[in-house]
Protein backbone atom coordinates (compact mmCIF):
# COMPACT_ATOMS: atom_id res chain seq x y z
CA UNK A 1 0.00 0.00 0.00
CA UNK A 2 2.39 2.89 0.72
CA UNK A 3 4.22 1.57 -2.74
CA UNK A 4 0.98 2.16 -4.58
CA UNK A 5 0.49 5.35 -2.36
CA UNK A 6 3.91 6.50 -3.47
CA UNK A 7 3.30 5.61 -7.29
CA UNK A 8 0.18 7.42 -7.02
CA UNK A 9 1.41 10.99 -5.57
CA UNK A 10 4.23 11.02 -7.79
CA UNK A 11 1.70 10.35 -11.08
CA UNK A 12 -0.25 13.07 -9.06
CA UNK A 13 2.42 15.50 -8.72
CA UNK A 14 3.86 14.88 -12.82
CA UNK A 15 0.02 15.66 -13.59
CA UNK A 16 0.03 19.09 -12.01
CA UNK A 17 3.07 19.90 -12.69
CA UNK A 18 2.27 19.62 -16.73
CA UNK A 19 -0.98 21.46 -15.91
CA UNK A 20 0.65 24.20 -14.56
CA UNK A 21 3.55 24.68 -17.33
CA UNK A 22 0.89 24.53 -19.74
CA UNK A 23 -1.30 26.92 -18.11
CA UNK A 24 1.55 29.14 -17.75
CA UNK A 25 2.74 29.19 -21.80
CA UNK A 26 -0.86 29.27 -22.63
CA UNK A 27 -1.01 32.84 -20.26
CA UNK A 28 2.38 33.88 -21.42
CA UNK A 29 1.43 33.27 -25.19
CA UNK A 30 -1.83 34.76 -24.65
CA UNK A 31 0.06 37.74 -23.24
CA UNK A 32 2.02 37.95 -26.12
CA UNK A 33 -0.91 38.03 -27.79
CA UNK A 34 -2.56 40.90 -26.24
CA UNK A 35 0.46 43.03 -26.49
CA UNK A 36 -0.29 43.16 -29.62
CA UNK A 37 -2.95 45.75 -28.74
CA UNK A 38 -0.31 48.56 -27.78
CA UNK A 39 0.83 48.75 -31.61
CA UNK A 40 -2.65 48.71 -32.48
CA UNK A 41 -3.00 51.86 -30.66
CA UNK A 42 -0.16 52.78 -31.57
CA UNK A 43 -1.62 53.07 -35.12
CA UNK A 44 -4.96 54.58 -34.54
CA UNK A 45 -3.15 57.55 -32.64
CA UNK A 46 -0.39 58.40 -35.34
CA UNK A 47 -2.89 58.08 -37.91
CA UNK A 48 -5.62 60.00 -36.78
CA UNK A 49 -2.74 62.70 -36.45
CA UNK A 50 -2.05 62.96 -39.62
CA UNK A 51 -5.84 62.47 -40.78
CA UNK A 52 -7.04 65.72 -38.79
CA UNK A 53 -4.02 67.57 -40.97
CA UNK A 54 -2.04 68.69 -39.02
CA UNK A 55 1.34 69.60 -40.65
CA UNK A 56 3.75 68.97 -37.49
CA UNK A 57 4.27 67.18 -34.50
CA UNK A 58 4.58 68.39 -31.19
CA UNK A 59 4.22 67.20 -27.98
CA UNK A 60 1.32 68.74 -26.81
CA UNK A 61 -0.84 66.52 -29.85
CA UNK A 62 -2.59 63.51 -28.34
CA UNK A 63 0.13 60.56 -29.61
CA UNK A 64 2.41 62.32 -26.64
CA UNK A 65 0.30 61.61 -23.84
CA UNK A 66 1.10 58.25 -22.07
CA UNK A 67 -1.74 55.34 -22.04
CA UNK A 68 -2.36 54.95 -18.12
CA UNK A 69 -2.76 51.22 -17.13
CA UNK A 70 -5.73 50.67 -18.14
CA UNK A 71 -7.73 47.22 -18.65
CA UNK A 72 -7.99 46.02 -21.76
CA UNK A 73 -11.80 45.17 -22.14
CA UNK A 74 -12.27 49.08 -22.01
CA UNK A 75 -10.95 49.56 -25.00
CA UNK A 76 -13.22 46.33 -26.32
CA UNK A 77 -16.63 47.69 -24.96
CA UNK A 78 -15.88 50.91 -27.12
CA UNK A 79 -18.20 49.13 -30.28
CA UNK A 80 -20.83 48.15 -28.15
CA UNK A 81 -20.44 45.03 -28.25
CA UNK A 82 -18.27 43.91 -25.55
CA UNK A 83 -19.15 44.79 -21.55
CA UNK A 84 -16.36 46.49 -19.70
CA UNK A 85 -16.74 44.11 -16.88
CA UNK A 86 -16.04 41.61 -19.00
CA UNK A 87 -12.84 40.00 -20.55
CA UNK A 88 -9.74 38.99 -19.53
CA UNK A 89 -8.11 40.88 -16.69
CA UNK A 90 -5.57 42.30 -18.77
CA UNK A 91 -3.82 45.77 -18.34
CA UNK A 92 -2.83 47.69 -20.85
CA UNK A 93 -0.30 50.57 -20.71
CA UNK A 94 1.88 52.28 -23.05
CA UNK A 95 3.81 55.78 -24.62
CA UNK A 96 5.25 56.77 -27.97
CA UNK A 97 7.79 59.12 -28.41
CA UNK A 98 9.47 60.90 -31.22
CA UNK A 99 12.33 59.02 -32.57
CA UNK A 100 13.23 62.09 -34.77
CA UNK A 101 13.45 64.13 -31.59
CA UNK A 102 16.99 62.16 -31.72
CA UNK A 103 20.17 62.37 -33.68
CA UNK A 104 20.39 59.03 -35.98
CA UNK A 105 23.80 58.16 -35.80
CA UNK A 106 23.57 56.28 -38.87
CA UNK A 107 23.68 59.72 -40.40
CA UNK A 108 27.28 58.89 -39.91
CA UNK A 109 27.22 56.69 -42.77
CA UNK A 110 25.78 59.12 -45.60
CA UNK A 111 28.16 60.89 -47.95
CA UNK A 112 26.78 64.58 -47.43
CA UNK A 113 29.80 66.79 -48.95
CA UNK A 114 28.83 69.07 -46.19
CA UNK A 115 31.35 71.15 -44.26
CA UNK A 116 30.66 69.98 -41.31
CA UNK A 117 30.72 66.35 -41.14
CA UNK A 118 28.28 64.13 -38.83
CA UNK A 119 31.21 62.99 -37.12
CA UNK A 120 31.72 66.40 -35.68
CA UNK A 121 27.67 67.30 -35.20
CA UNK A 122 27.71 64.18 -33.20
CA UNK A 123 31.27 65.11 -30.95
CA UNK A 124 28.82 68.77 -30.35
CA UNK A 125 26.75 66.06 -28.80
CA UNK A 126 29.09 64.32 -26.28
CA UNK A 127 30.31 68.18 -25.31
CA UNK A 128 26.80 69.03 -24.90
CA UNK A 129 26.01 65.85 -22.42
CA UNK A 130 29.77 65.53 -21.20
CA UNK A 131 30.75 62.48 -23.01
CA UNK A 132 34.29 62.81 -24.25
CA UNK A 133 34.24 64.16 -27.92
CA UNK A 134 36.36 61.08 -28.64
CA UNK A 135 33.90 58.90 -28.52
CA UNK A 136 32.50 60.59 -31.71
CA UNK A 137 35.29 58.99 -33.66
CA UNK A 138 35.06 56.47 -32.08
CA UNK A 139 31.34 55.60 -33.14
CA UNK A 140 32.19 57.08 -36.81
CA UNK A 141 35.14 54.23 -37.37
CA UNK A 142 33.06 51.29 -36.06
CA UNK A 143 30.13 52.39 -38.19
CA UNK A 144 32.37 52.73 -40.88
CA UNK A 145 34.36 49.38 -40.60
CA UNK A 146 31.29 47.50 -40.21
CA UNK A 147 29.73 48.94 -43.34
CA UNK A 148 33.04 47.80 -45.36
CA UNK A 149 32.66 44.51 -43.55
CA UNK A 150 29.03 43.90 -44.91
CA UNK A 151 29.77 45.41 -48.38
CA UNK A 152 33.13 43.36 -48.71
CA UNK A 153 33.20 40.50 -46.98
CA UNK A 154 36.12 39.84 -45.15
CA UNK A 155 37.46 43.52 -44.51
CA UNK A 156 36.73 45.75 -41.94
CA UNK A 157 36.71 44.58 -38.00
CA UNK A 158 34.29 41.80 -38.83
CA UNK A 159 31.76 43.71 -36.43
CA UNK A 160 28.26 43.60 -37.07
CA UNK A 161 26.28 46.53 -37.52
CA UNK A 162 24.55 47.81 -34.29
CA UNK A 163 20.61 47.75 -34.34
CA UNK A 164 20.01 49.27 -30.84
CA UNK A 165 21.95 52.06 -29.21
CA UNK A 166 22.82 49.46 -26.27
CA UNK A 167 25.14 47.77 -29.89
CA UNK A 168 27.52 50.73 -30.11
CA UNK A 169 29.36 48.80 -26.86
CA UNK A 170 30.46 46.51 -29.68
CA UNK A 171 33.05 49.41 -30.82
CA UNK A 172 34.22 49.24 -26.95
CA UNK A 173 31.98 52.10 -26.12
CA UNK A 174 31.74 52.44 -22.31
CA UNK A 175 28.49 51.30 -21.24
CA UNK A 176 28.83 54.70 -18.64
CA UNK A 177 28.94 56.89 -22.15
CA UNK A 178 25.92 54.90 -23.57
CA UNK A 179 23.24 55.12 -21.03
CA UNK A 180 24.63 58.94 -20.80
CA UNK A 181 23.97 59.25 -24.31
CA UNK A 182 20.80 56.90 -25.02
CA UNK A 183 18.39 59.88 -24.27
CA UNK A 184 19.51 61.77 -27.37
CA UNK A 185 20.65 59.24 -30.61
CA UNK A 186 18.76 56.80 -32.33
CA UNK A 187 19.51 54.02 -35.13
CA UNK A 188 16.66 54.56 -37.53
CA UNK A 189 17.09 52.09 -40.21
CA UNK A 190 18.24 53.63 -43.84
CA UNK A 191 19.24 52.77 -46.89
CA UNK A 192 22.38 54.09 -47.40
CA UNK A 193 22.68 57.12 -50.24
CA UNK A 194 18.99 58.39 -48.77
CA UNK A 195 18.62 61.95 -47.07
CA UNK A 196 20.30 62.92 -43.34
CA UNK A 197 17.22 62.04 -41.30
CA UNK A 198 16.03 66.01 -39.97
CA UNK A 199 16.24 66.34 -36.45
CA UNK A 200 11.80 67.69 -34.99
CA UNK A 201 12.38 71.12 -33.96
CA UNK A 202 8.95 70.62 -31.76
CA UNK A 203 10.17 67.58 -30.17
CA UNK A 204 14.27 67.58 -29.66
CA UNK A 205 15.79 68.52 -26.34
CA UNK A 206 18.43 71.12 -25.92
CA UNK A 207 21.46 69.11 -26.57
CA UNK A 208 19.95 67.85 -29.77
CA UNK A 209 18.61 71.31 -30.89
CA UNK A 210 22.49 72.17 -30.83
CA UNK A 211 23.08 69.68 -33.06
CA UNK A 212 20.64 70.30 -35.63
CA UNK A 213 21.71 74.18 -35.58
CA UNK A 214 25.45 74.29 -35.18
CA UNK A 215 26.52 77.45 -33.08
CA UNK A 216 23.16 77.63 -31.35
CA UNK A 217 24.24 78.14 -27.72
CA UNK A 218 22.25 76.11 -24.92
CA UNK A 219 20.70 79.31 -23.82
CA UNK A 220 19.02 79.95 -26.87
CA UNK A 221 17.99 76.23 -27.34
CA UNK A 222 16.19 76.72 -24.48
CA UNK A 223 15.16 79.61 -25.83
CA UNK A 224 13.74 77.60 -28.77
CA UNK A 225 11.81 75.62 -26.44
CA UNK A 226 10.08 78.05 -24.43
CA UNK A 227 8.56 79.67 -27.31
CA UNK A 228 7.49 75.72 -28.97
CA UNK A 229 5.71 75.83 -25.55
CA UNK A 230 3.30 78.31 -26.04
CA UNK A 231 3.16 77.75 -29.59
CA UNK A 232 4.24 75.10 -31.30
CA UNK A 233 6.09 75.56 -34.78
CA UNK A 234 4.00 74.53 -38.14
CA UNK A 235 6.96 75.33 -40.27
CA UNK A 236 10.85 75.76 -40.01
CA UNK A 237 10.53 79.42 -40.30
CA UNK A 238 8.64 79.86 -36.94
CA UNK A 239 11.53 78.36 -35.18
CA UNK A 240 14.10 81.02 -37.04
CA UNK A 241 11.49 83.74 -36.23
CA UNK A 242 11.38 82.35 -32.71
CA UNK A 243 14.96 82.76 -31.94
CA UNK A 244 14.75 86.24 -33.44
CA UNK A 245 17.95 85.66 -35.77
CA UNK A 246 20.02 89.28 -35.79
CA UNK A 247 23.00 90.24 -33.57
CA UNK A 248 20.71 89.75 -30.60
CA UNK A 249 21.42 86.07 -30.60
CA UNK A 250 24.83 85.81 -31.79
CA UNK A 251 23.36 83.28 -34.42
CA UNK A 252 22.88 83.01 -37.95
CA UNK A 253 21.19 80.19 -40.36
CA UNK A 254 23.89 78.59 -42.31
CA UNK A 255 24.19 79.76 -45.74
CA UNK A 256 25.01 76.39 -48.30
CA UNK A 257 26.94 73.78 -46.46
CA UNK A 258 26.33 72.34 -43.72
CA UNK A 259 22.63 71.15 -45.16
CA UNK A 260 19.84 71.83 -42.93
CA UNK A 261 18.73 68.97 -40.63
CA UNK A 262 15.63 70.42 -38.76
CA UNK A 263 11.81 70.00 -39.67
CA UNK A 264 8.63 70.06 -37.56
CA UNK A 265 7.09 66.68 -38.56
CA UNK A 266 8.21 63.53 -37.92
CA UNK A 267 7.72 60.02 -39.54
CA UNK A 268 9.52 57.29 -36.91
CA UNK A 269 8.03 56.91 -33.89
CA UNK A 270 8.50 54.54 -30.90
CA UNK A 271 5.77 52.49 -29.58
CA UNK A 272 6.34 51.44 -25.71
CA UNK A 273 3.95 49.14 -24.77
CA UNK A 274 3.16 46.98 -21.34
CA UNK A 275 0.52 44.32 -20.25
CA UNK A 276 -0.25 42.83 -16.93
CA UNK A 277 -2.13 39.85 -17.42
CA UNK A 278 -2.47 37.54 -14.49
CA UNK A 279 1.15 36.78 -13.07
CA UNK A 280 2.96 37.84 -16.12
CA UNK A 281 4.14 42.01 -16.88
CA UNK A 282 5.41 41.79 -20.67
CA UNK A 283 6.77 44.96 -22.13
CA UNK A 284 7.75 45.38 -25.72
CA UNK A 285 9.13 48.21 -27.76
CA UNK A 286 8.20 48.94 -31.44
CA UNK A 287 9.75 51.24 -33.85
CA UNK A 288 7.54 52.23 -36.73
CA UNK A 289 7.75 54.30 -39.63
CA UNK A 290 4.54 56.65 -40.24
CA UNK A 291 4.24 56.82 -44.00
CA UNK A 292 2.60 59.66 -45.48
CA UNK A 293 -0.31 58.82 -46.69
CA UNK A 294 -2.82 59.01 -43.74
CA UNK A 295 -4.91 55.86 -44.08
CA UNK A 296 -1.78 53.42 -45.03
CA UNK A 297 -0.63 51.22 -41.69
CA UNK A 298 2.29 52.10 -39.66
CA UNK A 299 5.25 50.05 -40.99
CA UNK A 300 6.60 48.14 -38.14
CA UNK A 301 10.78 48.16 -38.57
CA UNK A 302 12.13 46.68 -35.26
CA UNK A 303 10.45 45.06 -32.38
CA UNK A 304 11.96 43.78 -29.08
CA UNK A 305 11.44 42.68 -25.86
CA UNK A 306 12.20 45.13 -22.89
CA UNK A 307 13.60 43.58 -19.61
CA UNK A 308 11.05 43.73 -16.28
CA UNK A 309 14.03 46.20 -14.88
CA UNK A 310 14.35 48.20 -17.37
CA UNK A 311 13.42 52.14 -17.86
Amino acid sequence: MTLVATLAAGMVWLQWRGIEVESAERARTQAEWLLNASLDWGNLILKSQTRNGHAEDDLGQPWATPLAETKLSSFLSADGNHSDDGGPEAYLSGQITDAEGKYNVYNILLDTKSKLDEINRLAMLCTAVGVPPSTANAIGAGLRDSLSAQQNPGQGNGVLMPIQVEDLAWYGIDPKVIKQLAPFIQLLPMPIGSPLTTINLNTAPAEVLMVAMPGLSRAQAQQLILARQQHPFSKTADALAALQIASATGWVVPQGDPPLQWDVKSFHFEIYGQLRYEQHVIRERSLVWRPPNPYASLEVLRRERVPPDAT
